[in-house]
């Protein structure tokens, strides 16, 4: 089946070498393309694309406008394409907030160092995006009976489970997860709190900013020697592994460069896996929507140790890879959607 892509971006050489990409694979189509946000609105009404790729700063009418506009009036999957810097990447999760589903940074070359690769990678995503079409439609046509909250599986006994460290990992669908779901954590939370995004070097700085102004706890990019802290989060830099380590008595991160072979940096697995070889105490580890299976093996390991495995559910994950790979092998103590998981985070203490 074709994917019938729809191209927007005021620059006339990228939304030509966007096509170029596309196409040089006959499973996509390049059914239009607009100079800016305002024609972008009008042809994804009369074109119905599969998916939209979508610039942030354009004249007339900016991405974000243009994002809101077509999730309100037309709904489509729409991948942003963001410069790699800090105002690209605030307006970036300004457009996840918005509607849109994914991002890429638009210069090839910061998608990856080898450029055939970073075609692949780009039709990849954008095959990804495509794939939610009729999901986004189905949850807007539902819009009224989804507002009705599924209820809370309450856990067992009247007591709070203690807690000793927090991990969340996601991926794709993974920022507005996170903030929704991290903004319930009550301001009297004494637990740490390690946070896995995938998400590329220099935007992951702009989102624990995010975060912390829009959350109770205090959130931060994580930096080498950073101390685990009660009700302190802290964000894995992007490029980064950020792992665990018992020095002097006291938890530590460890930052260190991603090696040749790992795919995702930050990686989940990676994470999980140091927590499973180094944390003390009860463990919870969250896996929210997200691309791929990353987080499945360290979460093994985790529960292995005693460590307690919570996974998103298929209906509220905007991708239900990862949180599927830990149902799938068994491993979730708990499903919920977003909803119940943010509301299990406001009784965290």
């Amino acid at each position: 089946m074709t994917i019938r892509v729809l191209i927007v971006d005021d620059s006339r050489f990228i939304c030509k070498r966007i096509q170029q990409i596309l196409e040089e694979d006959q499973e996509y189509t390049v059914v239009g393309v607009a100079g800016n946000g305002r024609e972008a609105v009008k042809l994804a009404a009369q074109l119905k694309p599969d998916v939209i790729t979508m610039d942030v700063e354009m004249p007339l009418m900016d991405g974000i406008t243009a994002v809101k506009k077509i999730m309100s009036d037309c709904p489509a999957p729409i991948l942003m394409f963001s410069a790699s810097t800090q105002v690209g990447a605030k307006a970036t999760l300004d457009a996840l907030n918005a509607g849109a589903i994914d991002f890429l940074p638009k210069q090839l070359d910061d998608i990856d160092g080898n450029r055939e690769m970073a075609k692949r990678l780009l039709r990849r995503r954008v095959r990804v995006v495509a794939q939610q079409a009729s999901k986004i439609r189905r949850q807007v046509s539902q819009a009224q009976v989804k507002q009705a909250a599924a209820p809370v599986q309450r856990m067992a006994g009247g007591r709070k489970p203690r807690r000793d460290l927090l991990l969340i990992a996601a991926s794709t669908g993974g920022p507005v997860a996170i903030q929704k779901v991290l903004a319930r954590i009550p301001k009297s939370c004494s637990i740490p709190i390690l946070l896995i995004q995938h998400m590329p070097q220099n935007f992951t700085k702009s989102f624990a900013e995010r975060l912390n102004d829009l959350c109770n706890i205090r959130v931060k990019q994580a930096e080498q020697g950073d101390i685990l802290q009660p009700g302190l989060a802290l964000l894995g830099p992007g490029g980064m592994q950020m792992e665990l380590k018992n020095q002097y008595g006291k938890q530590i991160v460890s930052l260190r460069p991603k090696a040749l072979g790992e795919i995702y940096s930050p990686c989940a697995d990676i994470t999980f896996s140091s927590v499973a070889r180094q944390a003390s105490g009860q463990v919870l580890a969250v896996v929210l929507t997200g691309m791929g299976s990353d987080g499945q093996q360290g979460a093994s390991l985790l529960k292995q140790r005693g460590a307690e495995i919570w996974a998103q559910d298929e209906a509220s994950s905007t991708i239900y890879g990862m949180p599927k790979a830990i149902a799938d092998a068994q491993l979730a103590n708990h499903i919920y959607s977003l909803d119940e998981i943010a509301q299990q985070f406001d009784k965290l203490s």
